[in-house]
Order: structure tokens, then C-alpha cells, then sequence
């Protein structure tokens, strides 16, 4: 797999689920990740610290040029924890756990180590997710999560499965809604 090419697709991929998502500044991005399918292996056996730092590289730059907030999950041996920065948790109950390779995974570690005031929550509720290679971000968007199709299906070898989130539906027959929030 070329260098590039994982950087690209993450890149397009977030780009793409911002526009679809309408995704304003300040809103949180969630991405679980596992390098390991995304290298074509079974998820948790072939964690590499290198395709880490390229998809969060393709990730970040879109996710910071969109003045959004990225929230990296961490793997099931973490609980599933986000990894984010101090001044996004809103309120959220920190935790003490540094992720590590194979204790939350190469993305929350590299994301880790990248973000300037980095801390780890148990949940957040974010706005929109990638779920890179079957990684279960789902516990952590917000009510109502909507299914998201990109142009692209893959990062690498590992499935891509999106979503955005609109605000629930309350009323019944009589009720009119708001077609710019859906």
C-alpha cells in the first residue's frame, strides 16, 4: 500500500462526511480505527504505529482546517475510551489511562501523543464518526445516528462505515419539522 494513498483516503473521507454531515466549527468528530484490518489482517493481531500516523495525519489536517474536534476510540481493552483534547470534553469525566499499542490501540496512542493537551473520557457524544475496520464508534454519537455513504467504502483494505447524527424527532401527526436540521 503506498504511503499516500491511506493519507488521501482518510483525508476524502472526512472532507466528504463534513460536507454531507453539515458539520460546523467546534463540532466533534469520533474515529475508531483498527490498522490492523486496515492492513488487511483480523482487527487487534497487526497494530502499526506507521499506518496510525498516516490515517491520523489524513484526519487531522481535515478535521483542523474545518475547526472541528476529533475524538480518537480507543480498542475494547480500554473500555472503548476517547481519547480528545482537555478543552473539547465539555464537563466529561477524565480518566487515567495512557493508550498505548496494544492497550487502546495505535490511532488513541499516536492521537495521544499529537493532540497538545490530550485527556481520556470514558464517552463523549459527537456529531458525526468514521469507524474504520469494524471498531464500534456507535456508543459514542449523539441521538439520533444517521448512516453516511462516501464515495469510498475502504481505508486500505479495512471497511469504512460513516454517520452523522439529527436532532430526535418529538410530536406526532400534527408535528412540522425543521428540513435544515435533518
Amino acid at each position: 500500500m503506498v504511503k499516500n494513498e491511506i493519507y488521501n483516503q482518510c483525508q476524502l473521507a472526512v472532507n466528504e462526511l463534513i460536507n454531507v454531515a453539515k458539520l460546523k466549527k467546534g463540532s466533534i468528530l469520533v474515529v475508531g480505527c483498527s490498522t490492523s484490518e486496515v492492513l488487511g489482517s483480523k482487527i487487534g493481531t497487526n497494530s502499526d504505529p506507521n499506518v496510525a500516523e498516516q490515517i491520523f495525519s489524513g484526519i487531522y489536517d481535515a478535521v483542523k482546517e474545518a475547526e472541528l474536534f476529533l475524538a480518537v476510540q480507543c480498542c475494547e481493552h480500554l473500555n472503548r475510551a476517547i481519547v480528545i483534547e482537555r478543552r473539547a470534553t465539555c464537563n466529561c469525566e477524565i480518566v487515567n489511562v495512557v493508550p498505548q499499542k496494544k492497550a487502546g490501540g495505535s490511532l488513541a496512542t499516536v492521537a495521544y501523543h499529537t493532540f497538545n493537551d490530550p485527556v481520556v473520557v470514558e464517552e463523549i457524544k459527537a456529531d458525526a464518526g468514521l469507524d474504520i475496520g469494524n471498531t464500534l464508534i456507535g456508543m459514542h454519537l449523539k441521538k439520533v445516528a444517521v448512516p453516511v455513504r462516501l464515495s469510498i467504502n475502504k481505508i486500505g483494505q479495512a471497511n469504512l462505515i460513516c454517520a452523522r447524527v439529527r436532532p430526535k424527532f418529538i410530536g406526532g401527526i400534527r408535528a412540522v419539522y425543521d428540513e435544515s436540521l435533518l
